[in-house]
Order: structure tokens, then sequence, then C-alpha cells
């Protein structure tokens, strides 16, 4: 008889289950109290028992784990300088969501050549992400492929849901079981209301097919996460960053009976891809938080060791280090004057 299963399926390839992965490279006590300390300090400025600004900063992705480990080292002592004012966490792109095609991030493709050597890439990440949590540095990521957080979210203090994904049902109901504060971005076309169901959806229990830590297929069953949150990425037509954008999304999610904090990225559609005009967000939002405005309780930034952005061709070699290969992001010079300037301003300085 005539198969009907797998037309289209070339190949399947089993993988090393995530309590594997986690037994080959385990947390340390050190590493755990970064991680717990820094969910904890998120949840607190979202609570508003902390008035410290949450500042997310880091790549738009990482492809070389070695100027990410630099990057690291290179914002630790700006998070302990800055430690009264901010709480800074770095950004950790593993995923990325693409529109057609493209580097699908590290864990897809960590050889950046398209062999798409997941098992590879998962080790890659995880290896990654103790090396920074283990300098002390609080780690937070985009959850983009459901069956990932098992391998890796017991090492991030914080985590994104996506413009493309907000509105999926399966990342909302991935996000109620998660062990950390997330951030909903707003739509890709700036609507606001998908984020905010999101953050309901998220903050009930749920019942879903997932995988346990030995690979296991297993229905998953969560509490619902309170820590849900609304990150305000801009739109096709206009940002929304500006005090009236702010007001009305305050608005909306008070009428939906949620709390009014938001966290404002200054990339996308917020800069108009323009990764220089991140400057300018900053800037805004600092002014707003100066000037005793609580509602944006947070800011990320897209930032790397280098400026701007370079293709992914066909020899890696000729690719600059520490220079981004996904979206442009701002270097560490400007990274560095924006970060110390943002917390003489929310100090009173002038």
């Amino acid at each position: 008889m005539q198969s009907t299963h797998n037309w289209h399926i070339q190949a399947t390839r089993p993988i090393l289950t995530p309590r594997h992965l986690a037994d080959l490279l385990p947390l340390t006590p050190e590493v755990i109290q970064t991680i717990v300390a820094g969910r904890h300090a998120v949840q607190s400025i979202l609570d508003r028992k902390d008035n410290r600004l949450l500042v997310i900063v880091g790549p738009c992705s990482i492809h070389d784990p070695v100027a990410a480990v630099d990057y690291a080292r290179r914002l630790l002592p700006l998070r302990q300088e800055f430690a009264d004012r901010m709480e800074i966490v770095m950004r950790v792109y593993f995923e990325k969501p693409r529109t057609i095609l493209g580097w699908k991030g590290l864990i897809n493709d960590p050889y950046l050549d398209g062999s798409c050597d997941i098992e590879a890439g998962l080790k890659v990440g995880r290896k990654l992400l103790l090396d920074i949590v283990g300098l002390g540095m609080p780690a937070g990521t985009e959850f983009l492929d459901p069956v990932v957080p098992q391998y890796l979210a017991d090492l991030v203090s914080w985590a994104a849901v996506g413009a493309r994904t907000t509105e999926s049902q399966t990342h909302r109901e991935m996000a109620s079981g998660l062990s950390m504060p997330v951030g909903f971005k707003n739509g890709t076309d700036g609507c606001l209301e998908t984020a905010v169901n999101a953050m309901k959806a998220a903050r009930h229990e749920h019942s879903f097919l997932g995988i346990d830590p030995d690979g296991r297929t297993c229905i998953i069953q969560t509490t619902g996460n309170q820590w849900g949150h609304v990150v305000l990425r801009g739109g096709k037509h206009a940002p929304n960053y500006d005090e009236r954008s702010i007001a009305d999304a305050v608005q909306q999610l008070c009428d939906a009976g949620l709390p009014g904090a938001l966290i404002v990225d200054c990339s996308h559609a917020n800069s108009g891809k323009k990764h220089t005009r991140q400057q300018t967000v900053w800037e805004h939002i600092i002014e707003q938080r100066a000037a005793g405005s609580p509602s944006v309780i947070g800011v990320m930034l897209e930032s790397n060791l280098e400026e701007g952005s370079q293709p992914l061709g066909a020899n890696l070699k000729q690719l600059r280090y520490g220079v981004s290969i996904t979206d442009a992001c701002l270097g560490w010079q400007d990274t560095e004057a924006l970060l110390r300037r943002g917390h003489e301003l929310l100090g009173g300085g002038k």
C-alpha cells in the first residue's frame, strides 16, 4: 500500500535529550545565584518594588561565541558601576525569525554554512550561556522554537516572545510555563492588542504537548506566568516610544486589568531599522524617566563590539570580528557612552 506519511520529510536525526545536555554542561552554585538574582530583580522592577531601569543590551544575534564573551566582559563592569540605577541584562539571542529565508541563528546553524547541526548549536548555546552567566552577567533571550527552552531556559533571567510569534497560541502556552519574566512584543503592524492578549493568555494555566527532560513526548501542565509584560517595538507606519503612544499603551493594559509596565525596544521599527537612531529613542526614554514617568520600566538596545552589520558570505574567514551578521548594531563606544549618560541623567545629572 502507498504510504500517506512523511511525503516531504527527507530525514529524521535523533539528538541528545535536555537532561543529557544539562549533565554535560551543568549549572554551578555561582551560576544559579546569578540567574535567580537576575529573575528576582526583573520581577521586582515589574512589580514597582525596585525603581531602577531594566536595560537589556547586546548583539542582535550571536554568531561568534568568542566575541559574545568579549562583549560580556566589557559590559560587566558597567553593570556593576551603574547598578544603583540600572539592572543591566545581556541580550543573548540564538534564534532569528525570518520573514522568508535567511540564517536562522546559532542554534539552527552554528557553523554558518547551512549544515544545520542543531545538536551542536544547542551545545554551543548552553556553553556560551554558562560562560556569560558565570561572569556574573544575567542573560536574556528570545524563545522561538518551543522545544529549545527545555535545553536552555534554566540559564535565562529574562525572555522575549517576538513580534511575529506573539499571536501564536503555542508561544503563549510556552510563556505560561517559563520560569522567568517574559516580554511580548507588539505586532509588526504596530498593533498592541496582540501583545495584551498574549499577556492575558500567558497568565493562565495551560495544558499542551511538549517534551520532558528525557526527550519524551508528554502533556505539559503550567501554572501561568504572572510576570508577562509588553515590549513596544514600533510598527510599519510609526514608532511607539513617544509619550502619547506610551500613555495609550498603559491605558490599554489598565483597561484589560493588567499592570501598566512597559519596555521600549530602541531598535526595529522604533528606530526605522537605522541602528544609529537607537540613540534618539534611548535619550527620549531616559528623559521621560528622569522627568518622573513610571510607565517605562525597561529599555532594549541592539549593540555589538563594532558598529553596523555585514553579510554572511561563503568565505567565513572574511567576517569582521564583532560585527553583526543580522541587524545593524551600535558599536561598543557608543553603547558605553549611552549607558553612562543615561545613568547620569537618571540620577538628576545635567
